[in-house]
């Protein structure tokens, strides 16, 4: 098969979902594109947008196919986005009856199958034995706003396979994106997870008013704490600030588009955690990561203060402002 034949699917239905098919849009591609609503799909193809999504992107349905049957999509495809929320991948895949096999899987979720405690590639080995050099990861720093507004953006692609992550960078440029490659498919992923999770913290900080110069330390250890905990989840030779994961953990924190911030600011104005759910209507991944993370660094037992001070914040119920005190004497 010809590398222009190359069939591509996007599983999800989302904003992120629908800003990787905008991109790819870009280049003519002709993309499958699987959906869980048919009565989104219908919207979708009468209007030429997603109706609940990113809806000043305007697409040509008819370099889409749609459908409601992820086997039958995934079947399709020789190379697959997932690019829904990490809280539904389980039980979406596994009503399925979708195969993997000889598939070519790009992770877009930036969380953990709560399931299982596993970053979306480990899920894929094992559960659906994806080899290690058919799984890729594509990570910011990029809002899905953003590319919707055509606003240069940032990606990052990540594979072990040097000719599968060349292939999807390729396909994701255009003249507003630019793409760089990695082979770090599990620090891209594991950064990407744990960047929602501060920025959720640095979202109380600000509604419970911490200032500038407070948050510029937070997310200074921050940084250091996701490279404690990528070196000893897997050591690599990878520079912490590379975009990929310093430039994705910047603009999550800071960007008026992240829903976790968001999520982080809600709660620290005295939301429960349950009404800044209902109040958002959307699912902010690093609410999901901050459990699983927990459980995960139970085993690797790195010195993670601001993983901590949002566990007992969003799970323990712990008051922000003296979860707040409390780590702002462990910062530096």
């Amino acid at each position: 098969m010809q590398e222009h034949r190359k069939k591509i699917a996007i599983v999800g239905g989302g904003s992120w979902a629908t800003a990787l098919a905008y991109i790819l849009s870009k280049g003519q591609e002709n993309i499958l594109w699987w959906m869980r609503s048919e009565e989104n799909i219908n919207d979708f193809q009468r209007e030429g947008k997603n109706p609940n999504y990113l809806t000043d992107a305007h697409f040509d349905t008819d370099s889409i196919e749609f459908s409601t049957d992820l086997r039958y999509i995934v079947h399709q495809a020789q190379y697959i986005i997932l690019a829904i929320p990490s809280a539904f991948l389980h039980l979406a895949l596994q009503n399925s009856g979708a195969s993997f096999k000889n598939k070519i899987v790009f992770s877009a979720i930036k969380g953990i199958v709560p399931e299982t405690n596993q970053i979306i590639g480990e899920y894929l080995m094992e559960h659906y034995q994806v080899p290690a050099e058919n799984i890729g990861v594509i990570t910011g720093p990029c809002h899905a706003e953003e590319v919707a507004l055509e606003r240069l953006s940032y990606l990052t692609i990540a594979s072990e396979n040097e000719k599968h992550r060349q292939f999807m960078a390729e396909k994701l440029r255009c003249n507003f994106i630019a793409t760089t490659e990695s082979d770090d498919i599990y620090g891209t992923e594991i950064s990407a997870v744990l960047k929602n999770v501060y920025a959720i913290v640095i979202g109380i900080a600000h509604g419970v008013r911490y200032g500038d110069n407070f948050k510029a330390v937070l997310i200074s250890n921050a940084i250091r704490e996701i490279k404690r905990f990528v070196d000893a989840y897997h050591p690599i030779d990878r520079d912490i600030n590379d975009s990929a994961y310093l430039g994705d953990l910047l603009v999550t924190c800071y960007s008026k588009f992240s829903r976790n911030r968001t999520f982080g600011v809600m709660l620290g104005q005295g939301y429960s955690v349950k009404s800044a759910q209902v109040e958002m209507n959307m699912v902010a991944e690093g609410y999901y990561a901050i459990k699983c993370m927990h459980a995960i660094n139970e085993k690797y037992q790195v010195n993670m203060p601001i993983l901590e001070t949002a566990f007992n914040t969003v799970y323990r119920s712990i008051s922000p402002r003296i979860e707040l005190k409390i780590l702002s004497d462990q910062l530096n």
